[in-house]
């Protein structure tokens, strides 16, 4: 069982995604980006082939066309290899800059960049030779292994059927003029890199989903773990009960000290309570003072006889008020009447002068209406 409970069943929380990717674990496709440089390698060659080509052509003449004069000087061999230098850098640096804006793109395909100094960070454990062998066996490597034979093969399958359809038009190249064979020869070698990049696809569609599964698979936590993250995050729960607990019993506290000012207590009678004040000078409508289910019900009845408040038998309207009204806000307008007639019941009480607790009633027959009236498991 303890096993079980160490167990990584549970979807990484929004703080473990979010270290994760400040650590630099986040999911990554070599694939994927490998893909996209040579299809731009490869679509570049065919798009600046003739660029390349002229380019090369220059080199090749001005690196290699010398007088007799020029043979004889030491210097001229440096000065030819500058030049050419130059030349080779100013012909290929288009696809080069190319390559480099793919490369520094392609990432956020698939995770975005991210730089993490703690995953460039040198750790002792990589030198653990246990640790090492136990990593040849685990699935990621395995993963890689079937990739890399997989790529293997479909490269040389590719590879052959492009090479066998090319063979005789490379056979041919022999036959013409030096410029116009390069010309075809380049065109040839871009098109069969570009049909093997493409291959490379496969292997992506591949990867990608796989790169995205074994990412959330390796962020997964055991139940612990997602414990003490909350608690990092959101504080102890326990704690925090506590809290809201004690902020229960300072508003409780708070509640009964207005159950004295109150002019009637309605009840259901032992399931809800309800303290209702009524000043016509100062008041355009009754206001709530206190209410109380079960407990505190029964302790709002009891300083109500204490303080010698009128309690009225109202089950319908007790829970009415209960459910729809807050804490020191004002009645509904649609209970005015059946409060109306609660309170002219007290205000009679108190002009003959009777006591609170000989002059129990009740009144079930109030005009409640139905929607009001939610019903709880306490009732």
């Amino acid at each position: 069982m303890a096993e079980q409970s160490q167990e990584r069943t549970e979807q990484a929380t929004p703080r473990r995604q979010q270290k994760a990717r400040e650590e630099g674990q986040i999911a990554r496709s070599r694939e994927l980006n490998t893909t996209f440089s040579l299809l731009t390698a490869s679509g570049g060659l065919l798009v600046m082939g003739s660029y390349i080509l002229d380019g090369i052509e220059t080199m090749m003449v001005h690196g290699l066309t010398w007088t007799r004069a020029e043979l004889l000087d030491p210097a001229t061999m440096i000065t030819a290899l500058i030049s050419m230098f130059f030349q080779g850098m100013r012909t290929v640096t288009p696809l080069m800059l190319l390559l480099v804006v793919v490369t520094l793109l392609s990432p956020m395909l698939l995770g975005g960049w991210s730089f993490s100094s703690k995953s460039m960070a040198f750790k002792f454990d990589k030198l653990d030779p246990i640790k090492g062998l136990g990593k040849i066996f685990k699935m990621r490597t395995l993963v890689e292994l079937g990739k890399a034979l997989a790529k293997f093969v479909l490269i040389l399958v590719v590879g052959l059927i492009v090479f066998k359809n090319a063979f005789n038009e490379l056979i041919g190249l022999s036959t013409q003029p030096l410029l116009s064979g390069l010309g075809r020869g380049f065109h040839i070698v871009g098109y069969g890199f570009l049909f093997l990049s493409m291959s490379m696809i496969l292997i992506a569609l591949v990867d990608v989903p796989y790169q995205l599964w074994d990412n959330k698979q390796e962020m997964k936590m055991t139940k612990q773990e997602v414990r003490d993250d909350t608690k990092e995050t959101d504080g102890d729960p326990l704690l925090k009960g506590k809290i809201r607990s004690q902020q229960r019993e300072m508003a409780q506290r708070r509640m009964m000290t207005k159950v004295p000012e109150a002019d009637v207590i309605v009840t259901n009678p032992t399931h809800f309570a309800v303290a209702l004040r009524y000043d016509a000078e100062t008041m355009g409508t009754p206001v709530l003072l206190a209410k109380g289910a079960d407990f505190m019900a029964l302790q709002i009845r009891k300083v109500a006889r204490d303080v010698n408040i009128p309690q009225v038998e109202a089950p319908l309207l007790a829970r009415a008020l209960y459910h729809s009204t807050e804490l020191n806000q004002p009645i509904p307008e649609s209970l005015f009447l059946a409060v109306a007639q609660v309170l002219a019941y007290v205000f009679q009480l108190r002009s003959q002068h009777r006591s609170a607790a000989d002059s129990a009633v009740v009144m079930n027959d109030l005009p409640v209406p139905p929607e009001l009236l939610r019903q709880s498991p306490a009732d």
